[in-house]
């Protein structure tokens, strides 16, 4: 089985800018929400992807990914993903032992912007870099799936 433990941090600075390694614009839409699980469509370049996730909180969860061929993602997109789509830019940031992904989200989303990290256990311990602001790592509203139904534009602050 597939785990992914991730946490997750609002950025509170431009400084992570400058350790940047790599960028790609990612287009992702959800073929299904549901009370259990995600599934979703990722293209990023010239890959694609097809992702299932269980749908709990807190920083570990199942997950499996499938790489799949990119007509059949653009597609998926076009025909039976949900509306809107997630638009976003993936920053990897490298930070002391580990690698960040720093995402700017775009269109409804524009304006957040949220830092991951992947562990491999709960309890690891990693750097937390100076840019990094508050977890959310437990906050739904945070997570992708959510952002297609509740967009960032329409959040009271």
């Amino acid at each position: 089985m597939g785990v992914e433990i991730e946490r997750k941090f609002l950025v509170a600075n431009d400084t992570w800018r400058k350790d940047v390694i790599s960028e790609a614009r990612l287009k992702q839409g959800y073929l299904a929400n549901q009370e259990r699980a995600s599934v979703r469509v990722r293209i990023g370049g010239n890959q694609a992807f097809l992702n299932i996730k269980s749908a709990t909180l807190g920083i570990r969860r199942s997950e499996f990914e499938y790489e799949i061929p990119l007509r059949d993602a653009e597609d998926m997109l076009e025909q039976v993903a949900i509306r809107p789509f997630i638009d976003k830019t993936r920053h990897k940031v490298k930070c002391g032992e580990h690698l960040w992904e720093v995402d700017l989200f775009h269109g409804d989303n524009d304006g957040l912007i949220v830092a991951e990290i992947e562990l491999g256990a709960e309890d690891e311990s990693f750097e937390l870099p100076e840019w990094a602001g508050e977890e959310v790592s437990g906050d739904a509203k945070y997570f992708n799936v959510c952002l297609v139904k509740h967009p960032f534009c329409k959040w009271n602050y």
